[in-house]
């Protein structure tokens, strides 16, 4: 008996069964099935990810294999990974950048600025084309935090800055304009000013993510950078400690009040484990304050961050610990949160193009 020829509606009704979790959507519906090939009984697609940073990557292609093999007189199935970052933003100021992610705190002191430069690095590592803007303008602290001495150049026929490029991560920053030494002091009209040229005067080029280090609490620059630009959501990062939560959902609410998607909380500083001993000790209040918090406020909790002196000498050396220690449990923390990131991006773009 011969058997009947496979058919490409056979291959997309078994996809079509498989989800991804995160967007709630199959993988046929989602759009990210391309490009099928039969050859006998040699099936061949694309498997297109909403990001290069996509933290199901390896289950999603093992689900649609799993599905497709399903399917009578299927011998073989060859699966292309690719990525195609979508997009949620329309601005005249940022024409070629994909989503811009604010990372904001209530409060100083929580590493806000050690985790977004993390996370921009994190990003790029995954290929994803990455900047980092550093809007902290009255404690800018990438020029340190990236090893950088020398101020951007200037495209001549564009009259644009150029972004100065560090493992992978396109990056400004008021410090690199300024005199180390010099102090800010500025009142809301320069910082509003400096926000919009640090976003018109930069070529910045195609990026998919564009990471913004905001100042901690909820003035100016913060006010100002929503105002500018629609923002794909902000990256709220706190610590345990009862102040530092309670300024941090003050911080949040701004952000809902002015209409900005919050993709998630970040505790940082979690717990530090004795390097003699091995004995885990929560830094900051009760251990799962964070976790909880998110879950009061119905936001996403992204993940923690343990307390590790690595992590600030790897910051004072102008090194993130994701590029300088990739394989340390701390540099895995940031990469997963990166992931989460990326997943809570994707679900927003998901739901815009469904409005």
């Amino acid at each position: 008996m011969t058997r009947s020829p496979i058919r490409e509606e056979q291959i997309l009704t078994a996809l079509n069964t498989v989800l991804d979790p995160e967007l709630g959507r199959s993988l046929v519906d989602a759009g990210m099935i391309k490009e099928i090939q039969i050859h006998g009984g040699e099936v061949s697609f694309t498997l297109e990810l909403t990001s290069p940073a996509c933290p199901l990557r390896n289950t999603l292609r093992q689900g649609a294999e799993e599905a497709v093999r399903t399917i009578p007189g299927v011998t073989a199935v060859n699966i292309q990974l690719t990525s195609r970052v979508r997009t949620t933003l329309t601005s005249d100021l940022l024409p070629d950048v994909c989503n811009v992610v604010a990372v904001a705190s209530g409060k100083g002191g929580v590493g806000k600025s050690t985790v977004a430069a993390n996370l921009a690095v994190a990003f790029a590592q995954t290929g994803a084309r990455t900047g980092l803007l550093d809007l902290d303008i009255y404690g800018p602290s990438v020029p340190l935090q990236f090893g950088v001495h020398e101020r951007p150049p200037m495209d001549p026929e564009r009259k644009k800055l150029l972004p100065i490029e560090r493992y992978g991560v396109q990056l400004m920053s008021l410090g690199f304009l300024m005199d180390e030494s010099q102090p800010v002091i500025w009142r809301g009209p320069m910082v509003a000013g400096t926000v919009q040229q640090l976003l018109r005067d930069v070529d910045w080029g195609g990026l998919d993510y564009l990471i913004v280090d905001l100042p901690p609490g909820t003035g100016d620059a913060q006010l100002s950078l929503a105002q500018l630009v629609p923002l794909t959501g902000v990256v709220i990062v706190a610590t345990a400690q009862d102040a530092a939560l309670l300024i941090a959902t003050k911080a949040l609410h701004m952000f809902r009040t002015m209409h900005v998607p919050v993709l998630g909380i970040v505790e940082n500083m979690s717990t530090f484990v004795c390097p003699h001993c091995e004995t885990e000790t929560p830094i900051f209040g009760r251990p799962g304050a964070v976790h909880e918090a998110a879950e009061h406020l119905n936001v996403p909790f992204l993940g923690s961050i343990p307390l590790n002196a690595a992590i600030v000498v790897d910051c004072d050396r102008g090194m993130p610990t994701v590029a300088r220690d990739p394989n340390t449990p701390q540099a895995e923390a940031f990469r997963d949160i990166a992931g989460k990131v990326a997943g809570q991006i994707s679900i927003a773009a998901m739901l815009k193009k469904q409005d």
